[in-house]
């Protein structure tokens, strides 16, 4: 019996192996390269603001807050938090500190302006966008535009001013794409972790600020917000006072005891003796305190009014 050369069929299938990756590989390299090379249009995702899973932690970002596009393609931004923002391109001539502050009964803040092919140089508006059903606003999940120009075009939100900003970066039709929408992904995943850190910190730091007579309103940065009073209960005797503070650097809030106004912008009732029912600071701007005299016993709930539907609350325990 003729024996066979079985020990050499296992060398020989290896290099049948190696032969087949060979062929096969430079295939899959190549498919990738035309997957980046632009020469067909794509819709990007940019996702507007960030948040905690309690969504006591807000973010003031656009992210990514840079995104690198080809003429003919298409943006899409995406709500990712409850706090509200818009994505908003001024018109020439215009500028983000002419828009300030925030006007929530203007249709040209609230409500979607221009069309969905953005023209370079006229005044496009998302809407107000969240991701929740009851900021007050009508819900906007998603603002796609088509960007048929070059050009490097930077957008705002008109909530947050200057302190919230993005650029579409447009180049020519066909070019490379510097990074992938994966690749974006990761970096936003990563931004989203280091915002909640910083909102972290910010609270800690109120923390220290606050007593049985010092509220903080929130706190922000320009990178994240706490959107909870610090501390959220206190406890005080009849004719004492607590202050709130708004020590942030962006972020208006309100103090409403009692019925919500339809309109918590004004001032409402007299914070030098309250004893119960309505009782509104007003927007509260940075830097500004609001101090109520408690002349009753009693269990005092308020609220921020523009931001209580994602929990902004607080009790004052007033004692004899």
């Amino acid at each position: 019996m003729t024996a066979h050369p079985k020990p050499l069929l296992l060398p020989r299938l290896r290099a049948l192996m190696i032969l087949l990756l060979a062929l096969v590989l430079p295939v899959a390299l190549s498919g990738t390269a035309a997957a980046d090379s632009g020469k067909s249009a794509r819709t990007w995702t940019v996702q507007v603001g960030s948040e905690s899973s309690d969504q006591a932690i807000q973010g003031m970002s656009f992210l990514p807050k840079d995104i690198f596009i080809n003429a003919g393609d298409k943006v899409t931004w995406e709500a990712n938090a409850a706090e509200i923002h818009t994505v908003t391109f001024l018109a020439t001539g215009q500028t983000i500190e002419s828009t300030q502050p925030f006007d929530p009964f203007s249709p040209l803040y609230i409500s979607a302006q221009g069309g969905t092919s953005y023209d370079g140089h006229s005044y496009y508006n998302s809407g107000v966008m969240s991701n929740v059903s009851n900021s007050g606003f009508a819900e906007v999940g998603s603002y796609t535009l088509k960007f048929p120009d070059t050009g490097d075009f930077t957008y705002y939100c008109l909530v947050h001013g200057a302190a919230q900003k993005g650029t579409v970066h447009v180049r020519a039709k066909g070019t490379d794409y510097p990074y992938s929408q994966e690749q974006y992904n990761n970096r936003v995943e990563r931004a989203e972790k280091a915002i909640i850190r910083d909102g972290n910190q910010l609270w800690s730091d109120a923390r220290d600020q606050a007593d049985n007579h010092t509220v903080i309103a929130g706190a922000d940065d320009g990178v994240a917000m706490v959107m909870r009073f610090i501390e959220p209960k206190v406890v005080i005797h009849v004719g004492e006072k607590v202050s709130f503070v708004n020590n942030g650097m962006g972020e208006p809030h309100t103090v409403t005891f009692g019925a919500e106004p339809a309109n918590p912008f004004p001032p409402l009732g007299d914070p030098t003796n309250y004893t119960g029912g309505q009782l509104n600071s007003g927007i509260l701007p940075p830097g500004v305190i609001f101090t109520v005299t408690f002349n009753k016993a009693g269990v005092y709930d308020y609220i921020c009014a523009l931001h209580d539907y994602f929990g902004m609350a607080g009790k004052v325990v007033v004692k004899d």
